[in-house]
């Protein structure tokens, strides 16, 4: 019996020592998230000091209307083609060096922006920031390899908002330090800092295998004890994984490309095609509602430019609201991602239709007070859906074909704004009214398939 007693302790003890593991492993995971979230509040901080400058400062160069408009559109076209290669690329190297790479090289043209004296200069500037400029996606790809599929939204939703606080701040500062005597070179260089200063962040975060890369820590966390072996296992899963992510950072530059070309192949041949217009409708419904908002409201309700400047920070204020809220919204749908999307874009829907036949302001306080809800979850429900349904193995192409597809509507979306405009200032938010309705017909048309893949991912938790 004493031997028989001495095994069980030793196998208490082991088990009790895994679960420490275990609980120490996800207090770290919990850390490292807290930081992506300081990443992304600089990221937005430092970019929206600088960008609602841009056009002035290009102007000031004398550069005409055609000629800052051309360079915008080069701006969206580098995005659109780079998003899907940066975030296949963050796939195949990792997250470490490929969010350190666009990081640093987004400094490096924000420094030359602070250095930029002509036109030329401007343009060339624009260059390194268009193509390098997807921290967010890889930080989000990053969360996705970090937490669960039932607290990805929550997890989401919160970057979302510590990201919007920056957006929120980072206009105010930037718009401060325009008044002064080269405000806008002194701008530049401080933004450049900030992203030198998170690149910093990133490179001193404990990036040990209990924190990358490893879902199986975030769920099972919950368990009431982990065995060692198991907890073994998962180490030298880690460790085996995190090799081959260091020897694929040194592989030839030819074999990346081949690499990176093979997995947009295998996401462009999936059934994603449904999840991905569903984006892009719902991307250019929303944009089209915010083309001509200022325009709109002064020739529907003559009230001046600077209280829809209010009305759409405090909708900014409400979004970040929205992101903080997510965690309970999404436990009350029982984490069914697809149904919480759906009804959230029927409400976005209904709420343009009420703004575009709005009688009075107090109507587009209302509409614009809610849609700040459901626009916030739409877009991290979106992202969760095309996760869950892609897989996670590929996290940064499917995070950058989303955004490639967002650029897109963002190309589409002014054109389609100027046109419906030429007929009346409520064209823009009717044509998105239609868009939503489409979106909403394709998923209801292809309910099977998303409720098929909600209820596996309920079934693991």
């Amino acid at each position: 019996r004493r031997p028989g007693a001495a095994a069980r302790m030793e196998e208490e003890e082991d088990e009790e020592s895994g679960a420490r593991r275990a609980a120490g492993s996800a207090a770290a995971s919990a850390r490292f998230v807290r930081c992506l979230y300081a990443v992304g509040f600089l990221d937005l901080f430092g970019v929206s000091m600088v960008v609602p400058l841009m056009n002035l400062h290009i102007k000031s160069l004398g550069a005409s209307h055609t000629v800052a408009g051309i360079i915008g559109s080069l701006y969206g076209v580098m995005q659109l083609f780079s998003s899907t290669f940066v975030g296949c690329w963050s796939d195949i190297v990792g997250r470490r060096y490929s969010l350190l790479a666009c990081i640093l090289l987004s400094a490096l043209g924000y420094f030359l922006l602070g250095t930029s004296t002509t036109v030329l200069l401007f343009a060339i500037a624009r260059v390194p920031v268009g193509i390098f400029k997807h921290t967010l996606s890889i930080s989000k790809a990053l969360l996705s390899d970090l937490v669960s599929e039932r607290d990805r939204p929550l997890v989401m939703g919160r970057f979302n908002a510590a990201s919007s606080v920056g957006f929120i701040l980072g206009p105010v500062v930037g718009g401060y330090l325009a008044e002064f005597e080269g405000g806008f070179y002194q701008t530049s260089f401080i933004c450049a800092s900030i992203f030198l200063l998170n690149g910093g962040l990133v490179w001193m975060l404990p990036w040990r295998e209990e924190n990358t890369g490893n879902r199986e820590h975030y769920q099972d966390k919950g368990k009431n004890s982990l065995s060692a072996k198991s907890n073994h296992d998962l180490h030298l899963k880690s460790a085996t994984s995190r090799a081959v992510t260091n020897s694929r950072f040194f592989q030839s530059p030819w074999i990346q490309v081949a690499t990176v070309l093979k997995k947009i192949k295998g996401i462009a041949c999936s059934n994603l095609w449904d999840i991905f217009l569903v984006r892009f409708l719902m991307s250019v419904a929303i944009l089209l509602y915010y083309s001509n908002f200022t325009l709109a409201l002064e020739e529907r309700f003559e009230v001046k430019p600077l209280f829809a400047g209010y009305l759409m920070s405090y909708s900014s204020a409400l979004g970040v609201l929205a992101g903080c809220l997510l965690g309970p919204i999404t436990r009350l749908y029982g984490h069914n991602t697809y149904r919480l999307l759906l009804h959230s874009s029927t409400f976005t829907c209904v709420l343009i239709l009420l703004y575009a036949s709005a009688l009075s302001i107090w109507m587009v306080i209302l509409s614009s007070t809610f849609l700040a809800f459901s626009t916030t979850i739409g877009r991290t429900c979106i992202i969760d859906l095309e996760l869950t349904v892609g897989g996670n193995e590929a996290s940064g192409t499917l995070l950058g074909v989303g955004q490639s597809v967002t650029s897109v509507g963002r190309i589409i979306a002014p054109l389609l704004s100027g046109i419906a405009q030429e007929f009346s200032p409520c064209g823009p938010p009717s044509l998105a009214v239609g868009l939503a309705l489409v979106a909403i017909g394709i998923m209801n048309t292809n309910k099977q398939k998303y409720c098929s893949h909600g209820n596996t991912k309920l079934k693991n938790q």
